[in-house]
C-alpha cells in the first residue's frame, strides 16, 4: 500500500512529463500543446517564459482562464496479484474545473514583473471494482503553484528572468481490503525557475527555460485497519521529488504572419529513486509492508512539441501536436497510475475585441497508448486512459 500511495503522489503532481500532468494553464498553451516557450506575446509569458516579458508592449497584461479536464474510463483486462483471473474492469470517469491567472507588469525601470497562479498537476483515480479497489479505491492529489517572476532586458536581443515557485499540495489516499487505509496530508514547498530569450533577427526567437526540482514534503495523518481493528492512528510523512524540467525552444515567423515553434522538453524523473514512508509511532506487524524503503527507479523522459500560430487582423488561430513519454517502468505500473506514452492534438483561437480586450478558447485530446505489463501487481493490459481538455479565457491590457 505504501508503494502504491507514493507512486501516485509523485506522479500525480508532475506538470512535466508522464503521470497526470497539466502543462496547459492558458488558452495559448492549450491550443499550442504548450509549444509557447520561444514565441509568447500574452500574459501567460510570466509562467512559460518570463524572459519574453521584456519584449512585450509597455503595459499591464492580465489573463484569467478556466480549464475543463475530462478523464475517460481506464479499462484493465488481465490478472492481478496472481490470484484474480479474468479481470475486466473500468475506472470511474472524472471531470474537473481548474482556474488560473497570469499577469505581466509594465516596465519598471529596467525590469518587468510577472505573477502566475496555476494548477500545474494533479490526479484522481477511482475504482469501484475488485481487485483495483483493494489498493486504489481513491488516489487524489491537488497542487497549486504561485510563481512570481522578474525579467531584465540586455540590449535589444536578450532577455533574462528568474522566478520563485511556491507550491501547496494536498492528497487523499484510500483503499479497502483485509487491510484498510485512510491517509491525508499536505505541504508547502519551494523552488525556482530561470529563463533566457534571444532574438538574433527580427523573426527568429530562441529560448531556454528551467524549472527546479521541488521535494514535496507531505505531512499528515494515517489510519490503518486490520479487519475492523484500528492498528495505527497517527502522523505520517513522506518526501517525493517533483523533478527538474528543461526546455529548449525555437520559433520562426514567416512573412505571412505564420509562426512555427519547436520545443524539446526534458524531465529529470530519475531523481525518483526510492520512496520511504515514515510514521510518528509504531505500526506493529505492518512495519515490513508499509515502512521499508522501496526502489522506484523512474527514468528521465522527453516530450516533443510542435506549435503553429497564424495571425489575422482580429483572429489568431493556433494548432499543436505533442509526443510525450511516461516515466514509469513496466514493473511499477499498477491501478493507481496506469500511465503510458501519449500523442496529443490541439487547436484554438483568440479574438481581439479592441486594444484592451481579447478572448479565446481551445481544446485538446490526448491519446494514451494501450500498455501491456507483467509484474507482481498486474499481468494484463491498460487501455482507454485518454484525456480531453478545454480552455476558455479573457485577457485585459491597460
Amino acid at each position: 500500500m505504501k508503494k502504491l500511495a507514493l507512486l501516485s503522489l509523485s506522479a500525480a503532481c508532475s506538470v512535466y512529463a508522464g503521470g497526470y500532468k497539466i502543462p496547459e494553464t492558458s488558452v495559448n498553451s492549450m491550443a499550442l500543446g504548450a509549444a509557447n516557450i520561444a514565441h509568447t506575446k500574452s500574459a501567460d509569458a510570466s509562467y512559460y517564459n518570463p524572459a519574453n516579458m521584456v519584449f512585450m508592449k509597455d503595459e499591464n497584461a492580465l489573463e484569467a482562464n478556466l480549464l475543463v479536464i475530462g478523464l475517460q474510463k481506464t479499462n484493465y483486462q488481465g490478472t492481478a496479484g496472481g490470484i484474480h483471473d479474468g479481470v475486466n474492469i473500468d475506472a470511474e470517469s472524472e471531470t474537473f474545473f481548474i482556474p488560473s491567472m497570469h499577469y505581466v507588469s509594465p516596465e519598471v525601470g529596467m525590469f518587468r514583473f510577472g505573477m502566475s497562479v496555476v494548477v500545474p498537476g494533479g490526479l484522481t483515480k477511482r475504482w469501484t471494482d475488485s481487485p483495483a479497489v483493494d489498493v486504489a479505491e481513491e488516489f487524489t492529489l491537488q497542487v497549486v503553484e504561485v510563481n512570481p517572476t522578474v525579467a531584465i532586458k540586455l540590449g535589444d536581443q536578450v532577455g533574462l528572468a528568474i522566478g520563485a515557485r511556491v507550491l501547496h499540495s494536498s492528497g487523499v489516499i484510500k483503499s479497502s481490503s483485509v487491510i484498510t487505509r485512510n491517509m491525508e496530508g499536505d505541504s508547502y514547498d519551494y523552488g525556482y525557475n530561470l529563463a533566457l530569450s534571444y532574438r538574433p533577427i527580427e523573426n527568429l526567437s530562441l529560448a531556454l527555460t528551467y524549472r527546479s526540482q521541488v521535494d514535496l514534503t507531505e505531512e499528515g495523518t494515517a489510519q490503518l485497519y486490520t479487519g475492523s481493528t484500528l492498528t495505527y492512528d497517527g502522523g505520517a510523512t513522506v518526501t517525493v521529488p517533483l523533478p527538474a524540467l528543461a526546455n529548449i525552444a525555437v520559433a520562426y515567423t514567416l512573412p505571412t504572419k505564420t509562426t512555427i515553434e519547436l520545443v524539446y522538453e526534458r524531465a529529470l524523473w530519475s531523481a525518483y529513486e526510492t520512496l520511504d514512508f515514515n510514521y510518528a509511532g509504531n505500526i506493529g506487524a505492518l512495519g515490513g509492508k508499509f515502512d521499508d524503503p522501496i526502489a522506484k527507479d523512474w527514468i528521465d523522459t522527453n516530450a516533443y512539441r510542435l506549435g503553429l500560430t497564424q495571425e489575422y487582423k482580429t483572429i489568431t488561430a493556433m494548432f499543436g501536436l505533442v509526443y510525450d513519454e511516461n516515466p514509469v517502468p513496466d514493473d511499477k505500473v499498477s491501478f493507481e497510475l496506469p500511465d503510458s506514452n501519449s500523442i496529443t492534438v490541439s487547436g484554438g483561437a483568440r479574438y481581439t475585441i479592441n486594444e484592451s480586450w481579447n478572448v479565446g478558447a481551445a481544446a485538446m485530446y490526448s491519446v494514451k497508448e494501450a500498455r501491456t505489463v507483467s509484474n507482481e501487481d498486474v499481468e494484463g493490459e491498460f487501455s482507454n486512459s485518454n484525456i480531453f481538455l478545454m480552455s476558455a479565457g479573457v485577457e485585459y491590457k491597460f
